[in-house]
């Protein structure tokens, strides 16, 4: 366990330059005094590396080393071919070097880890986005990641689903996440930091002003707060409703009979779920709130008008019918 956290910490040290033990006991999820002791081993081992007292201090390598530390587990082999994603490396521009950063990988594994990491590719296809819908059209993607990688701010014009429907302003990108198919760009912007989707960019204007991310952003840990929030938004309400058995399976809700049952489900807004519950048709009465009960009756009063008119389709006569007609009239006699 210690070796393996000693080889993570030479490595986080060499892929991030100057690190402070709290950032080092963050990273590996250990106490800074843990840190203070695998510094001092690493050091003992003949590892070049020194630290820096006072404010931006920390520890570092001597400048132009590098470890000669190349070997993988099997579980790291299989784990770096399983997480690569083609589509979004090629969406991004990066399609033929992850293509030939594979190859390279594969030659250098052993025969054992090589065949590991050719059965996860043979047996394990992630496919990102969901079933229903087509692939976003994102033009501004590439443009987007030039400027993530820059560090350089951009005009966006972008269509928001709130009044006013189209913006503009200045913002400055911090990252791009790739979620169930769907890129958002994290930016920093007037009114602080904020999501955009990427496929509502109406317009991209790069610009030359350079920007440097704060020393505190994360964003694995920026967006994991976001998604937190969004959740913690997404189901503020709640509604009291009556449900059939098959009403309370297709809405995810455990049954308690054969018969109908009454549940409290958590709710985003009126709007939503008055299209959430109409698509159960019959499997479910909604008691509460007053307001999406009369909502779903006055939806339920216009489908039954607009509809009233309408002739019943007369139903095909079976073959027994048809037969007896043909016997009466005699039709297909020879």
């Amino acid at each position: 366990m210690r070796a393996s956290r000693l080889v993570s910490l030479l490595l986080l040290l060499q892929n991030r330059g100057r690190m402070t033990a709290r950032q080092l006991a963050e990273e590996l999820e250990v106490s800074v005094r843990t840190v203070y002791r695998d510094v001092e081993a690493l050091g003992a081992a003949g590892i070049p590396l020194y630290g820096d007292a006072g404010h931006g201090g920390g520890y570092r390598l001597v400048d132009g080393y590098r470890t000669r530390l190349t070997g993988l587990t099997a579980d790291e082999a299989q784990a770096a071919f399983l997480a690569a994603l083609p589509g979004a490396a090629a969406e991004l521009g990066l399609g033929e070097a992850l293509a030939t950063a594979q190859l390279k990988l594969r030659a250098a594994l052993p025969a054992e880890l090589r065949e590991h990491a050719e059965r996860i590719q043979e047996r394990f296809l992630l496919d990102a986005p969901g079933w229903y819908g087509g692939a976003d059209r994102t033009p501004h993607l590439p443009a987007a990641a030039a400027a993530v990688w820059a560090r350089r701010a951009v005009v966006l014009r972008y269509r928001r689903w709130r009044a006013p429907e189209e913006i503009g302003r200045r913002v400055e990108p911090y990252g791009l996440v790739l979620k169930a198919g769907r890129w958002y760009l994290v930016a920093d912007g007037p009114s602080g930091i904020r999501t955009y989707r990427v496929d509502q960019i109406l317009e991209l204007q790069p610009l030359e002003d350079e920007f440097a991310v704060p020393d505190e952003f994360d964003l694995t840990r920026h967006w994991n707060s976001y998604l937190a929030d969004f959740r913690a938004r997404l189901h503020a309400g709640e509604a009291l409703v009556r449900l059939t058995p098959e009403g309370a399976r297709r809405l995810g809700v455990t049954s308690t009979g054969e018969g109908w049952m009454e549940a409290r489900v958590p709710i985003e807004s009126i709007d939503h779920a008055h299209g959430e519950f109409l698509r159960l048709g019959t499997d479910v009465e909604v008691m509460a709130p007053v307001e999406l009960r009369n909502r779903i009756a006055e939806t339920v009063r216009t489908l039954a008008t607009r509809y009233e008119g309408w002739p019943r389709a007369e139903a095909a006569p079976d073959r027994d019918t048809v037969a007896l007609d043909m016997r009466k009239t005699g039709a297909g006699r020879s």
